[in-house]
């Protein structure tokens, strides 16, 4: 476990960012930010290139620290257009670089396969592929511009932040598969340099789209939330320490899943939602009603009624 860690923050140099996390690289182009950047700050280039620096601070840090969760404060000073622009270069890179790249290898990898052994992969490839389409399609055509409908204070119906949230599906784990098949179970015969490359990128894939999901679900999700509901902070802070928030149905539904025993991937199997929105969730809960064990939530669901005492173990 990691204490007291020292998080990014404006006046880190760039050069410092990228020496503790390379893969930063990556996120700084779609941020805007070429290389070239000397001795400055991340603030200052991202100044200098038209990005809010609180908000290139707030992507940095959810990208590399995964402990990292920032407060309603940190997110007030980032600006959501910022991240917006940041997402959608990230979606454009995924499907004209990176797919495209793996695809080419993938093809050349495969070449020696019977034709029979080529079928199987490409199905299993281009279902992946087209489930990607869709993640990004469904974010590009109802995500993106119902917050652009927030920011110029149209109120679509029909639509909220929390709906993304509750269903943002986990776009990671038929690329774990692909990326075990590559590893462990393709035929003899392929090219062993060139299954090294595609491995590795696979993991570098992995990691990126895992941060990628963070990124939507630590900061666009909660700014889109603060931007329907503009007087949250506010409140909070105005509430008499005695006063508790309460659960929406779907916490409920969270809490007792927890306390029948119920694993985080399992819940996210029940409810159709990513892993990251189940423990988002389980944050959630236990700030408004300070109760961290499962031990402790089972003995909460049952005493408020959530559970019948028979239903658990």
């Amino acid at each position: 476990m990691v204490i007291n860690q020292v998080f990014f923050t404006p006046q880190t140099k760039v050069a410092e960012i990228l020496d503790r996390d390379p893969s930063l690289i990556d996120v700084l182009d779609r941020l805007g930010i070429p290389l070239g950047f000397g001795e400055n700050t991340l603030g200052e280039v991202a100044f200098l290139h038209g990005m809010d620096p609180d908000t290139a601070c707030l992507i940095c840090n959810v990208y590399t620290f995964d402990q990292y969760d920032p407060d309603p404060e940190t997110l007030a000073a980032g600006r959501i257009t910022d991240v917006v622009k940041y997402l959608r270069n990230s979606h454009r890179t995924y499907l004209t670089t990176e797919l495209v790249w793996l695809e080419q290898s993938l093809c050349k990898l495969i070449a020696p396969f019977s034709d029979k052994q080529q079928k199987v992969i490409w199905r299993f490839f281009n279902e992946y592929k087209t489930e990607l389409e869709k993640h990004f399609a469904f974010e590009e055509e109802k995500v993106l511009p119902y917050i652009q409908d927030l920011l110029f204070g149209r109120d679509p119906q029909g639509f909220t932040i929390s709906q993304f949230a509750e269903n943002h599906s986990n776009i990671e784990e038929k690329l774990s598969d692909l990326k075990n098949l590559v590893m462990k179970t393709l035929p003899a015969g392929c090219d062993e340099s060139l299954r090294i490359q595609v491995l590795r990128f696979l993991y570098y894939l992995q990691h990126d789209l895992r941060c990628h999901t963070l990124v939507e679900d630590k900061i666009l999700t909660p700014m889109a939330w603060y931007i329907e509901h503009p007087q949250a902070v506010r409140s909070k802070e105005k509430k008499e320490p005695s006063e508790r928030e309460e659960l929406s149905e779907r916490e409920k539904e969270i809490l007792v899943s927890v306390a029948k025993g119920m694993l985080n991937k399992e819940i996210a199997d029940q409810y159709n939602i990513s892993i990251h929105t189940v423990i988002s969730h389980r944050k959630n809960i236990t700030r408004k009603i300070g109760i961290k064990t499962v031990a402790g939530l089972t003995v909460y669901a049952l005493l408020n009624g959530l559970i019948d005492i028979n239903t658990v173990e």
